[in-house]
């Protein structure tokens, strides 16, 4: 019992440890936000690499999520009420705005762009690039984390809007298609349940997810340690951290905004 007890105490240390030199990063990163000089060449690049680099997975994402839902919905409606498909717009978008889009773009997100922050900050980390950078009065802080944690913050909302779009015209698609609906039933439906204060709080649910992919992906990054070994471990906890915080701040998000 006392080993049990042991471990379990080590374990909320550590997690304690963990939280509080992420809590002191995210604290450096938004003091370094305000000082000059500004680092909006470095922040325009990382958003093309977030945005730009990821319209192929987050299209595909969206797109069949859209498609899956109005398959899976309107199937289970018409096995019960004929004609209930007419309300897959609602259905559809409501779902996408408010829960889906955001949380399978946040998490796609953690893999992609998460690891790769972890990857590259960590192999600067191990072959003492960062050093290097403290050594000619550069804050690593300032000139790798600030880039990449505004354009998280920038892009995630804008990613999720195009898989708002996309997903609704693969259900709206699917409609059409499957269940003999129209785009004016469709967009009729969906102009009836839809509010504009959904899309947005569900776009302020991503503003916090690119926080966290960005923070985590950095704090890994910076703590890589043992080489190439090393950096593979890092990126593997920043993508599972990542996610984990990502479906944890969704509900507390949603519990506050609904």
């Amino acid at each position: 019992m006392t080993k049990i007890f042991e471990s379990i105490g080590r374990k909320i240390l550590i997690l304690l440890e963990e939280s509080g030199k992420i809590t002191m990063l995210l604290g450096q990163t938004v003091y370094q936000v305000f000082r000059k000089p500004s680092e909006w060449k470095s922040t325009f690049h990382q958003m093309v690499v977030i945005g730009n680099n990821s319209l192929g997975v987050v299209t595909i994402t969206s797109l069949s999520t859209g498609m899956i839902l109005a398959l899976q919905t309107g199937s289970a409606l018409e096995r019960k009420i004929s004609g209930s498909a007419a309300f897959l717009g609602g259905i559809v978008s409501l779902a996408l705005a408010r829960e889906l889009a955001p949380v399978l773009i946040g998490l796609v997100m953690a893999g992609k762009i998460g690891s790769a922050i972890a990857a590259e900050i960590g192999t600067m980390n191990v072959t003492e690039q960062v050093d290097a950078l403290r050594t000619m009065g550069t804050n690593p802080v300032k000139y790798l984390v600030v880039p990449r944690f505004l354009a998280a913050l920038f892009m995630l909302p804008v990613l999720t809007i195009y898989a708002d779009l996309l997903g609704i015209l693969g259900g709206m698609f699917i409609s059409v298609s499957s269940f003999d609906g129209s785009p004016g039933s469709f967009f009729e439906s969906m102009n009836m349940y839809l509010r504009v204060s959904d899309v947005f709080k569900g776009l302020f649910k991503t503003i916090f997810f690119g926080g966290i992919i960005a923070a985590i992906g950095c704090y890994k990054g910076f703590e890589t340690q043992g080489g190439a070994e090393g950096v593979g471990k890092s990126t593997t906890s920043s993508v599972v951290v990542s996610s984990m915080l990502i479906l944890m701040a969704d509900y507390l998000l949603t519990w506050f905004l609904w």
